[in-house]
């Protein structure tokens, strides 16, 4: 199965930390990706993280969202 839902993110990253605990409140499926392993990643997310990315279509959530943005987005 594909994980539908990717959150960019990196740690030591508080908006990161605080985007995972509300996306472990949804029944989305997501896995999150660790930017600072990529170096492209790094320099298309870095100053814009936490990134939720629908992995089919590539449309971009970008922080700050609610349990209801994502929860909208995700639909």
């Amino acid at each position: 199965m594909i994980t539908k839902f990717i959150l960019y993110s990196t740690l030591n990253c508080h908006l990161c930390e605080n985007a995972e605990l509300l996306l472990k409140q949804t029944n989305v499926e997501w896995r999150a990706i660790e930017i600072a392993d990529n170096d492209d990643l790094l320099n298309l997310y870095g100053l814009k993280i936490p990134v939720l990315q629908n992995y089919l279509s590539k449309a971009e959530l970008s922080w700050p969202f609610t349990q209801t943005d994502v929860e909208r987005f995700c639909k």
